[in-house]
């Protein structure tokens, strides 16, 4: 007798190997855009208002007036 079953498996496994090949791919890509988001932000100015906080922290902390 012949068993249905095993002509399925190679189907399944080439299902399963495409999408853990998706997967990979789409997590890839999320990656790419997360380092650009990335790069996008430590790239941005500091604020003014934030650097005059750091000064005056910094001024502080020696003892000096800003």
């Amino acid at each position: 007798m012949i068993d249905s079953s095993d002509s399925s498996r190679p189907a399944a496994g080439k299902k399963e190997g495409a999408g853990l090949e998706e997967a990979r791919l789409r997590q890839q890509a999320i990656g790419v855009k997360l380092r650009h988001m990335f790069d996008e932000v430590v790239n941005e100015p500091v604020p003014d208002e934030f650097l005059e906080i750091l000064k005056r922290a910094d001024a502080k902390a020696t003892g000096g007036d800003a």
